[in-house]
């Protein structure tokens, strides 16, 4: 595993955990911010349509930070070289005893400026290595069907356990189907991968 990724300009990323304690931070805040909006603007699948709906964006940020400021969530940020922060992705719990063996991947996204260069593997892999930290079995995420993205997913051993058919409407006349995938965080599993 690659803990950097780096652009042919000599700049590379590097994955971090965002400590609880940092949420608060407001340069933080901005940065992850941009980074969604951005995202959002170039078409990425991150729970909003172009173009970015700024506010909704802000408050949907804003409830994720207040999850991880209390413990219960877990925040991993790409950073480049020059400290700005390029990606990040969640380690979301549903907060209950049954299910404290596994967590959610969510907001997912890579800065358009960085997509291609290996800094998704990077941000991924990093995921999965907290979530190893954390003591979590395996992973969950959802996909926007009709994207491609499960193959992008399925390279980290990520398979396709469901569908949900007609649940995500990106307007009147596109509904696509939502994918759920599972990938096992045990060791044999990544030696397999």
């Amino acid at each position: 595993m690659s803990e950097r990724s780096e652009r042919t300009d000599g700049t590379s990323v590097a994955f971090e955990v965002v400590p609880a304690g940092s949420t608060s931070d407001p340069d933080l805040r901005e940065q992850l911010l941009r980074v969604w909006v951005d995202v959002t603007d170039a078409g990425g699948s991150v729970g909003f349509t172009a173009p970015a709906p700024v506010e909704q964006i802000a408050a949907t940020l804003d409830t994720a930070l207040a999850a991880v400021a209390s413990g219960r969530d877990a925040l991993g940020v790409l950073r480049a070289d020059d400290g700005a922060v390029v990606g990040m992705g969640l380690l979301v719990s549903r907060g209950v005893d049954l299910f404290a063996h596994w967590r959610t991947v969510l907001r997912l996204m890579v800065h358009p400026s960085w997509q291609g260069t290996g800094a998704g593997r990077v941000l991924l892999e990093g995921l999965h290595d907290l979530g190893r930290d954390l003591g979590l079995e395996h992973l969950h995420l959802s996909v926007r069907g009709g994207e491609g993205l499960e193959a992008f997913y399925e390279r980290f051993g990520y398979r396709v356990v469901g569908t949900h058919p007609a649940a995500v409407r990106l307007g009147p006349t596109d509904t696509r189907d939502e994918l759920f995938l599972v990938a096992d965080l045990s060791p044999s599993a990544r030696d397999e991968g």
